[in-house]
């Protein structure tokens, strides 16, 4: 019953967060959202900002499992947009939230996931020296998390995305000849 309930209270703050903005909602509206009383609520969450982690923290959660292997840049930027799409006025609201640091950083997450998965797909048996991967994986991760906080300002324009494809369509190539300059192990 404990999960069934802490379901409907996530589901419950995504329903509202689809309506309204995350500083207009209270404990009280999620609970009568939801069909339970405050102190159900509290059994289960000290506050909106704790529900909202566990949310944001569940959902880079399931895309990580989602896509266990990552074929190019794209593909895994593609996923975080997918996931961004499909609740574009919660995430909206979310984004433009005091809370935007969860956000944030669970983005910061997923997208380090797919930037070192990307590249343990395109160096295949051969390895790097800890020093190199550190510095691939955060300038990917840097240009990725830069190019959604850019689509997020710009209310997730179709355009940003446009320009996100056409960076991976130019840049075809400019990852092995960086990783070819990469001292090996």
């Amino acid at each position: 019953m404990s999960q069934f309930t802490k379901t409907a209270i996530r589901s419950s703050l995504i329903r509202l967060l689809e309506e309204k903005p995350l500083n207009k909602i209270s404990v009280m509206d999620i609970a009568r959202d939801c069909g339970i009383n405050r102190n159900t609520f509290y059994y289960h969450y000290s506050d909106i900002p704790a529900l909202l982690e566990e949310f944001v923290r569940e959902e880079s959660d399931a895309i990580i499992r989602k896509y266990p292997s990552i074929e190019t840049l794209e593909e895994g930027v593609k996923a975080v947009l997918e996931f961004a799409l499909n609740r574009k006025t919660a995430v909206m609201h979310i984004y433009h939230s005091v809370n935007r640091e969860v956000f944030e950083m669970y983005l910061w997450r997923v997208l380090d996931y797919v930037t070192r998965n990307y590249l343990k797909t395109i160096l295949g048996e051969r390895s790097l020296q800890e020093e190199d991967m550190e510095t691939m994986a955060t300038s990917l991760k840097s240009i990725c998390f830069g190019f959604i906080a850019d689509w997020m300002e710009k209310d997730m324009s179709d355009e940003q995305l446009g320009t996100f494809s056409r960076f991976c369509e130019l840049a075809k190539g400019e990852l092995e000849v960086l990783l070819n300059r990469c001292r090996r192990v």
